[in-house]
């Protein structure tokens, strides 16, 4: 299985990523992004791109892929509506846009998160934004499958990109054993979402397409077995 994976250096990426090295059906992964991970493994091609609107120029690395696990994304704190528009919906369709074409096979994995607008006419921007690329890709001619997890516990050295959000994963870790007692559907860790990621390929098209922290657990859960 050749995969490729988008924001390999966030929180959630650093989960698939791991992930995908540690599978044994996964034979290359092909990492996108901006600047190098650092990383060597036999398996990992690490391709350097600055314009995610516009992937011809790497089509070639791209080609033949079984999957691509898109991770990439950007907080609404610090940045305008137009930036969080363009890398939360114009960078994922023009990277599925490019791998699906003549390939309805791919599995395209997507994360936007809990509480993710599909009607795209609620009140909160960064729901119905997210909401509109979740109608887009599922509308397009491949094996789409949205993840919308909750509250992601940070595992195996994974951090999150985003200042504020390290700052909150710390005060609030000591949190994470009582949470998953009490409400264990609402929170999920990067451990798991790596491997859901690599669970829903092997659906082959099968449901369920829009996945929530309970169904991310349960496939995730399965790949450990």
């Amino acid at each position: 299985m050749k995969v490729v994976v988008f924001g390999a250096s966030g929180m959630v990426g650093h989960g698939v990523l791991r992930a995908c090295l540690l599978d044994d059906e996964v034979t290359e992964v092909v990492t996108v992004g901006r600047s190098p991970l650092g990383i060597t493994h036999p398996k990992l091609r690490e391709v350097t791109h600055a314009d995610f609107t516009d992937l011809s120029p790497v089509a070639g690395e791209l080609a033949g892929a079984d999957a691509c696990f898109y991770c990439l994304g950007v907080s609404t704190a610090g940045h305008s509506a137009e930036v969080y528009r363009r890398v939360s919906r114009d960078f994922p369709l023009a990277a599925a846009r490019l791998l699906a074409a003549d390939n309805p096979a791919l599995t395209f994995t997507y994360v936007s998160g809990a509480g993710t607008d599909s009607t795209e006419q609620g009140g909160v921007a960064w729901a119905r934004i997210k909401g509109g690329t979740e109608n887009a890709l599922l509308a397009m001619d491949m094996r789409a499958y949205m993840f919308r997890p909750g509250w992601i516990r940070p595992m195996h050295g994974a951090v999150s990109r985003t200042r504020a959000y390290r700052i909150i994963y710390r005060l609030t870790s000591w949190l994470y054993p009582l949470a998953h007692r009490v409400v264990p559907d609402r929170l999920t860790t990067t451990e798991l979402l790596g491997r859901s990621m690599l669970a829903v390929v092997r659906l082959e098209g099968a449901g369920p397409h829009i996945l929530s922290p309970r169904d991310i657990n349960r496939l995730g859960a399965q790949g450990a077995a």
